[in-house]
C-alpha cells in the first residue's frame, strides 16, 4: 500500500488495480510478473532471480533477439488470474525471464530508440504508398535495445508485404516485425476521449473485443444514425453491447409489436415503446404518427384478451387511471430563484423633518376648506422676529423694502412691466377716473 503498491496512480493504459495487495502471502504466491511496454502491449515473465520487484519498477526482460525494457504493472496472486483471463498458456512452452532491474545505460539506450519511432512511422508510410500496398501503418515500436522494430498496420484485405520488409530493413538497419491489428486495437493504442467524456474503454480496461451488431441498437430503440452509433475507430461503439441484455429481458414482458389493437372507433398500431416505464404508444396509422395514445402494458394485454374474445372496447384508455400532474423541478440545494434580482422595488426612505416649531418640532394639522389669502397692505411689510424655545429672538428682521429694491431680479421685473419703483407692485389696482 506504499508508493509502489496497489494504490499508486499510473498514466499507462490498461492499468489494473491490485485488490489483493494487502492480503497476506498474496505477493509471494507466484514468480510471474506482468510487464507493460508501449501503449497496450503486455506480456508475462518469470522472476527466476527472485528480484524484489514492485509495481512501477522498470526492468530488462528477455526478447528475441536481445532484451526489452518495460514497466512492472502487476505482481503476486492477481497475475495468475490475469493470465487465465487473457488465455496465456504456460504448458509446453518455456516462459521468458526477467533479467534485471533496468540500469541507467539501459534506460538511455531505450530513450534513444524511442525517439526514432515517429520519424520511422512517417517514412514507412511513404514506402508502403510507393509500393502500392493497400495498408495503413498506425504505430511503430522499437525494442528496448534498439535491435528490433514492430510495425502495427491495418488492412481490409490480405497484404503481401514481403517486399516491404526488405525495403524497411535496408532503410532502418533493424529487424522488422509486422503485426496486423483491427480498428478497435488501433484506437486503444492511440487513446482518446469518448463522447461520454471519459477515456475510451478500449484504452482504459477492455482487453477482448466482441463484435457489435446493429440489432443491439434496435433492441434499445436507438436512432439508426451512423454518425452517432460509430466511435472514434469508425466502428459501432462497444458500449452498445453493455445494456442490450437488460433490454431483451424487459421486452419479453411486453406485448408483441406486430399485434394490432382493435376498438369500436379505430385500429391502433404500435408506434413506440418506453421499455422501463412499461408504456406503449399506439397510432391509428402504420406509417406516421396520428392520434397517438399512450397506455401501460397491462392495459394493452387487457385489450388483446378482449379482442381474442371478439370484444372491442370503446377507447384504449377507458380504464386508465388519471395520472398525477408532473411536479416541477425542485431546488434541492435550497437556493433562491435566479430571477430574484429582477424588478426589485426599492423602499423610499422617510426624510426627517428639518423645520421645527415650538410645539415639539411638529407642524399643526391643516384645516379643511378653501385656502384663505390675506390681501397685502400698502407700505413696507413688517416682519416679526421668530422666537426660539427660550422666548428670545431667533434671528434679526430683514428690511424687505430695501432688499426688494436692491434685488436685480425684481428691478428687471419692474422695468419689464413699465412701472416706476419697486414699491408699486404692492399697491392695489385703482379704477381709472376718466373711464
Amino acid at each position: 500500500m506504499g508508493e509502489k503498491g496497489c494504490c499508486r496512480k499510473q498514466n499507462n493504459k490498461l492499468n489494473t488495480y491490485d485488490w489483493l495487495c494487502d492480503v497476506p502471502d498474496a505477493e509471494n504466491a507466484t514468480d510471474y510478473v506482468e510487464v507493460q511496454f508501449k501503449n497496450t502491449r503486455k506480456a508475462y515473465y518469470v522472476n527466476t532471480a527472485k528480484l524484489p520487484l514492485e509495481k512501477g519498477d522498470i526492468v530488462a526482460v528477455e526478447a528475441s533477439p536481445g532484451h526489452d525494457i518495460g514497466t512492472v504493472t502487476l505482481t503476486g496472486k492477481l497475475v495468475l488470474l490475469q493470465m487465465k483471463k487473457n488465455n496465456v498458456r504456460t504448458e509446453g512452452t518455456e516462459p521468458k525471464k526477467v533479467y534485471r532491474k533496468a540500469k541507467q545505460t539501459d534506460i538511455e539506450k531505450y530513450e534513444e530508440a524511442k525517439a526514432k519511432e515517429d520519424a520511422t512511422m512517417i517514412k514507412s508510410r511513404q514506402i508502403a504508398a510507393d509500393l502500392g500496398l493497400n495498408m495503413k501503418i498506425g504505430d511503430v515500436e522499437y525494442q528496448g535495445d534498439g535491435n528490433k522494430a514492430i510495425f502495427y498496420y491495418i488492412a481490409d484485405e490480405r497484404v503481401d508485404f514481403r517486399q516491404l520488409i526488405k525495403v524497411l530493413a535496408d532503410a532502418f538497419r533493424v529487424r522488422i516485425e509486422m503485426k496486423q491489428i483491427g480498428a478497435r486495437q488501433e484506437a486503444g493504442r492511440i487513446g482518446g476521449i469518448g463522447p461520454c467524456g471519459r477515456e475510451l474503454c478500449c484504452s482504459s480496461w477492455m482487453t477482448n473485443f466482441v463484435s457489435v451488431a446493429t440489432g443491439a441498437a434496435r433492441y434499445q430503440d436507438i436512432s439508426m444514425n451512423p454518425q452517432k452509433l460509430a466511435g472514434q475507430c469508425a466502428k459501432l461503439k462497444c458500449c452498445i453491447n453493455y445494456e442490450v441484455d437488460a433490454y431483451v429481458e424487459a421486452q419479453k414482458r411486453l406485448p408483441s409489436r406486430e399485434i394490432v389493437l382493435e376498438t369500436k372507433d379505430n385500429n391502433y398500431y404500435h408506434f413506440k415503446t418506453d421499455i422501463f416505464k412499461r408504456e406503449i404508444t399506439y397510432s391509428t396509422d402504420k406509417s406516421f404518427a396520428a392520434n397517438l395514445v399512450t397506455i401501460p402494458a397491462s392495459r394493452a394485454f387487457d385489450v388483446i384478451n378482449m379482442n381474442k374474445k371478439g370484444n372491442r372496447p370503446i377507447t384504449l384508455e377507458a380504464d386508465v387511471k388519471p395520472q398525477p400532474p408532473k411536479r416541477d423541478a425542485l431546488d434541492i440545494l435550497g437556493q433562491e430563484s435566479v430571477t430574484r434580482f429582477d424588478n426589485v422595488k426599492k423602499k423610499k426612505k422617510k426624510r426627517p423633518a428639518n423645520n421645527t416649531n415650538g410645539n415639539g418640532g411638529q407642524h399643526p394639522p391643516r384645516e379643511n376648506g378653501p385656502k384663505q389669502v390675506r390681501p397685502r397692505e400698502n407700505g413696507p411689510k413688517q416682519v416679526t422676529p421668530r422666537e426660539n424655545g427660550n422666548g428670545g429672538p431667533q434671528q434679526t428682521p430683514r428690511n424687505n423694502e430695501n432688499n426688494r429694491n436692491n434685488n436685480p431680479r425684481n428691478n428687471n421685473r419692474n422695468h419689464s412691466k413699465g412701472k416706476g419703483n419697486g414699491n408699486n407692485h404692492n399697491k392695489p389696482s385703482q379704477p381709472n377716473p376718466e373711464a
